[in-house]
């Protein structure tokens, strides 16, 4: 079966409702168009979803696609390299108002930096470097970003993950960084390394800290099953009125492949990508159900009132979950 929601506990009716559904309203095979990011914009006259395609071959190239999907349409690609995505607000020129734009994760090349790029939701649809490095040691090949929006994590901070895959898949140059999570303050224009120790970081959120770590998989497609395949969560305290990660915890290990993106809802339930689908636990850690898709899902995000946008590769599917379902993120 290509896809269908299995329960693992009876609270995952709460989530589903009593008539789940699952569309496909989007399939293009030339390519894998629906991979990364899934950000989701409510408008006036239409909503838009915003996704990164996985690489692939051009003549004489090897590029990602940023995609805009309108009425389910996909309508334009707007900038390359990207990967994991999150809502923000940036000013394009000097002394303007900020304005409704995409953060992305750009991998980066051998020739361009790996960083977050801030795209203009609005056409033209400009793009401006936001940052690209520690201090001077460009990032490995940035994969996913969250904005806070807690007083705990400062609200505005930007909080992303910076595994060594570009390396691994022989588009970016030796690692000058370890693998870790960091955490960029716009105000202040404050750059601090936040969590290590993790093989492959990968996707985060709020309410806790969650980030995932896939070493399971490495670059190279080598997969290891002795390696995590893991959510850890954090807690994130105040010291001397800074923000820092503590108490680490396995909050959960996934079963099929890898946890890639990641997000809550509003009632703090916790959703992966994964090898098989989309997870969801609890905030306490039980494994409630999973929104199976026949080749996984490496990210998804909420859309309005239960629904759910699942990336498939060369699928987008649609989920409709119980309408009380709100994604933390927008709470809509």
């Amino acid at each position: 079966m290509a896809a269908s929601f299995v329960a693992h506990d009876s609270a995952f009716t709460d989530i589903i409702g009593t008539s789940p559904s699952l569309q496909l309203p989007a399939q293009f095979d030339k390519y894998p168009f629906a991979h990364e990011a899934g950000v989701f914009f409510e408008g006036a006259e239409t909503d838009s979803l915003y996704i990164t395609s996985n690489r692939f071959l051009r003549p004489g190239t090897e590029d990602e696609q940023i995609v805009r999907i309108s009425h389910m349409t996909a309508v334009s690609e707007a900038v390359r390299t990207g990967n994991g995505g999150v809502n923000f607000s940036f000013s394009f020129s000097e002394g303007a108002a900020p304005e409704a734009a995409v953060l992305f994760c750009a991998q980066g090349s051998r020739t361009q930096p790996s960083g977050q790029y801030a795209m203009q939701v609005a056409v033209p649809n400009k793009v401006a470097l936001v940052l690209s490095s520690f201090f001077g040691r460009p990032f490995n090949s940035v994969n996913d970003v969250v904005v806070a929006s807690s007083q705990r994590a400062g609200p505005g901070s930007i909080w992303f993950t910076d595994p060594p895959y570009g390396y691994e898949q022989g588009y970016r140059d030796r690692p000058m960084l370890p693998s870790q999570v960091y955490r960029y303050d716009p105000v202040r224009k404050s750059m601090r390394a936040m969590a290590d120790g993790l093989g492959h970081p990968n996707g985060i959120c709020f309410t806790w800290v969650y980030v995932t770590d896939m070493d399971w998989l490495h670059g190279s497609g080598e997969t290891d099953h002795s390696r995590a395949s893991t959510i850890y969560a954090y807690d994130v305290v105040s010291v001397a009125g800074e923000p820092f990660l503590a108490n680490r915890r396995l909050f959960a290990m996934v079963d099929h492949g890898i946890p890639d993106g990641i997000k809550c809802d509003v009632r703090g339930n916790v959703y992966s990508g994964c090898g098989d689908g989309v997870h969801v636990w609890s905030p306490d850690g039980v494994l409630l159900g999973r929104i199976a898709v026949e080749g996984g899902a490496a990210n998804f995000c909420f859309g309005r009132d239960g629904e759910m946008f699942l990336l498939n590769e060369t699928r987008l599917w649609r989920a409709q979950l119980d309408s009380s379902v709100k994604g933390a993120l927008l709470g809509i």
